[in-house]
């Protein structure tokens, strides 16, 4: 950058002012360097930048699968709204195994971030490296719980289930569950907030429990579904899959089976989430839909809270209700 001011005919502090922010300068000086910038095919190493800073402007972000549209799109939201902050991001991905999430979490660690929001893997979480990580700097965890002091911000698993199971148990016969793999928290925490919602209103739960742990949801429900419906039919004829890409695989083995799956059919099937694709699949899914706008957001916003030491206890945990989605195929 000292070359440059020089090359430039400016000084280094007016050449760094316009990088961390354009408009703090003139307009003739902006007009100026930018001309440079094209001249002299300047561009600044942010990572450099960032180093030299006494308050740095990186934010990590560590998430189990980008596949997943719903990881995708939490990573989307952190990073437009950390951009309007003053923020700029950079994403590890876990890929759902844990020495790729010890790996993220020790890359983060390695960096001079200002802090960061990590999606846990859950089960397989190596908690002791996650804690040397919020010893490190702020870390705001999102989406599931783990055993690590962080502050937290997710979907009320309880609110969200009984919501399902009302609508269901209204418009029908009583639901069994699909359960999802035991990953993380949140497989727990709907199965059991299924058996209690069922209790509740004095219906009998129905679990069939997921055979594998992987992050392939849709394919551990086709092949278990695939299974189970070639010993003969399942528990009962309305299905409620713990997650939508587990509900894909459901109604995917049972149209192969032959099985109309809809609210007129012979299989009724609801999900959990809201996944991108549960408008678009055949048919439409009916499904709860998670607030991750909100959680993105507001994950942020805690982080940045504690970044410039603004946070309260308050608001250490935040658990979002789901709204539910009534469609076609229960």
């Amino acid at each position: 950058m000292e070359e440059f001011a020089l090359a430039a005919g400016l000084s280094r502090p007016t050449v760094s002012k316009y990088f961390k922010d354009p408009d703090s300068v003139r307009p003739a000086t902006r007009e100026r360097i930018e001309h440079a910038m094209g001249r002299l095919g300047y561009q600044p190493n942010l990572l450099a930048v960032n180093v030299n800073r006494k308050t740095p402007k990186m934010i990590g972000i560590i998430v189990p699968s980008l596949l997943d549209p719903f990881y995708a799109a939490l990573v989307e939201q952190v990073e437009l709204s950390a951009l309007d902050e003053g923020y700029w991001t950079i994403v590890l991905n876990s890929h759902g195994r844990r020495s790729m999430e010890q790996r993220a979490v020790r890359n983060l660690m390695s960096m001079r971030v200002a802090g960061s929001i990590v999606v846990p893997l859950g089960t397989t979480s190596e908690i002791s490296t996650l804690k040397e990580l919020a010893g490190t700097f702020p870390l705001v965890l999102a989406d599931t719980r783990i055993d690590v002091e962080a502050p937290f911000v997710g979907t009320d698993n309880f609110q969200s289930i009984s919501l399902i199971v009302d609508y269901l148990l209204r418009t029908g016969e009583p639901p069994c569950y699909f359960d999802m793999p035991r990953v993380n928290r949140n497989a727990i925490e709907r199965r059991e907030a299924y058996i209690r919602a069922m209790e509740r209103r004095n219906a009998r739960p129905e679990v069939i429990s997921a055979p594998a742990h992987s992050w392939e949801f849709e394919a551990v429900a086709f092949e278990h579904t695939a299974k189970l419906l070639s010993r003969g039919p399942l528990p009962t004829n309305t299905i409620l899959c713990a997650t939508d890409r587990t509900a894909f695989g459901v109604m995917a083995a049972a149209s192969e089976h032959g099985l109309a799956v809809g609210r007129e059919g012979q299989l009724r099937v609801a999900g959990h989430d809201d996944h991108p694709f549960s408008r678009f699949a055949s048919p439409s899914l009916t499904t709860v839909a998670q607030d991750g706008h909100k959680m993105a957001t507001l994950a942020l916003k805690m982080l940045i809270g504690r970044i410039v030491e603004e946070a309260n206890e308050g608001e250490n945990a935040h658990l979002l209700e789901a709204q539910l989605r009534m469609r076609n195929s229960a």
